[in-house]
């Protein structure tokens, strides 16, 4: 799975996917096709799924560990 961890991200703040795509503005649907890596996810949508779970693009990407974030 591509993008789990926005999946595992969701999950711990006890958030359904339709909670998601009101956040996101798209549809359920949407949402969970991002979760299964079917579709890609816009840059403007992973810069909001960073801010709104205070982590970097680059560990919901996959790209490091780290779950802090450097501001």
């Amino acid at each position: 799975m591509l993008y789990q961890r926005i999946r595992e991200l969701r999950e711990d703040h006890d958030l359904t996917q339709v909670q998601m795509g009101r956040i996101l503005s798209c549809s359920q649907r949407v949402y969970s096709n991002y979760e299964r890596g079917e579709l890609d996810i816009p840059t403007e949508i992973l810069i909001k799924l960073a801010d709104y779970y205070d982590v970097s693009v680059d560990y919901i990407l996959n790209r490091t560990d780290s779950i802090q974030t450097v501001r």
